[in-house]
């Protein structure tokens, strides 16, 4: 592959990387790795997987404007802003670490933890969804007097005056 002398306009890019790796015994040298040895035959597990090229454009110089101070912008971004926004830094700051492989390290682990609190409170959420439901279908069959059979209780009541005044 040859290096682009500069990124497309739309920033888009169909290049693509393809990863592979197949099971080697403890005593393989890296000597010892062929291309052979990545060919899909019966009985090698070779597995593969496509890394999509993203361009991304390079970092903006922080704004001189204090952040909140916009007229009629809020203080507090949302929580998308904050997440793309987070995502570009976490990219950014893996890119331009000379230690990248700590820093993916912690990135990793921060992923991982935010994933975990957000599973955690899924499943929270799950839960009082499920005893809401519960109580409603208790309220609901639990001895109340339901609205229809108020409204027919009242038209039975109209009807029996009307006909007994009539009488």
């Amino acid at each position: 592959m040859q290096a682009q002398k500069e990124a497309p306009a739309d920033m888009q890019c169909k290049d693509k990387f393809l990863l592979q790796s197949v099971v080697a015994s403890a005593v393989t040298s890296p000597k010892d790795i062929t291309q052979e040895m990545f060919n899909k035959e019966p009985g090698r597990v070779v597995e593969e997987c496509k890394l999509r090229v993203v361009y991304l454009p390079p970092p903006q110089p922080p704004s001189p404007v204090a952040e909140g101070s916009e007229e009629g912008s809020s203080p507090r971004q949302s929580s998308t802003e904050n997440d793309t926004q987070n995502g570009s830094e976490l990219m950014r700051t893996f890119l331009e670490t000379p230690d990248k492989s700590s820093e993916a390290k912690s990135a990793i682990y921060r992923l991982t933890e935010e994933k975990a609190g957000a599973l955690h409170q899924s499943s929270r959420l799950r839960q009082e969804l499920e005893l809401l439901r519960r109580d409603i279908s208790k309220s609901r069959s639990s001895g109340g007097v339901s609205f229809m059979f108020v409204i027919v209780v009242g038209l039975i009541g109209v009807a029996l005056g009307y006909y007994l005044q009539s009488t």
